[in-house]
């Protein structure tokens, strides 16, 4: 009886060093848990915040394109609301390069005010104005008073042929890709890899 009491407690006093090895064993590997666990959470992170950053460019460029598309469609519209642009004399008065390198002037006449109603050339110099400081933003300024509401480095080019217009906006990207008029007919703008450019094309009647 006392025999099989030594080895009870012979047995026992064994588990209890193997309980305590093993509960040693399995601190040391819940430490390891916890670091690899944090690192895979830290990657994780990190990793979601280019993402949000990749996106938020890319959200910034279909902005950008989207803004570029509607100027062009606004100066054509611009064009068909004049009553006498189905004289192609006056639709080609329309036509130019460079537009967005504040180069026009403020007409004398602002085309403005229902008493007196402007020819049909007084509007077109108060549409290409009107159309030049919209590329350049000047109607939302920061601060310092500099124009933020436009493209980057915007230009635009208007050409005429008969009653066909096109209407071609191009403006500085964000990163270098390829230059965005190397392989279009119509080239507008400063030449470079963050050209960008939207051509649209017209028949007013």
């Amino acid at each position: 009886m006392q025999q099989l009491n030594r080895l009870s407690r012979t047995e026992h006093k064994h588990r209890w060093q193997q309980m305590r090895k093993q509960a040693r064993k399995q601190v040391g590997m819940t430490f390891i848990e916890v670091l690899v666990a944090l690192v895979i959470l830290v990657t994780g992170i990190l990793g979601a915040v280019a993402m949000q950053a990749a996106a938020k460019k890319g959200s910034f460029d279909a902005m950008q394109r989207s803004l570029a598309s509607s100027l062009a469609q606004d100066i054509i519209e611009r064009m068909r609301t004049n009553d006498s642009t189905v004289t192609t004399s006056v639709l080609g008065s329309y036509a130019g390069t460079g537009y967005g390198a504040k180069n026009l002037t403020t007409p004398s006449i602002r085309c403005d005010s229902a008493v007196a109603l402007c020819t049909s050339a007084q509007r077109v110099t108060n549409d290409l104005y009107e159309w030049e400081q919209l590329l350049m933003g000047t109607e939302v300024k920061s601060a310092t008073a500099a124009n933020v509401g436009g493209l980057s480095g915007a230009q635009g080019c208007i050409a005429v042929s008969s009653n066909s217009v096109t209407v071609a906006i191009s403006w500085q990207g964000r990163t270098a890709t390829a230059d965005g008029a190397s392989t279009r007919s119509v080239k507008c703008g400063t030449s470079g890899s963050k050209r960008r450019q939207v051509i649209i094309q017209a028949f007013i009647f």
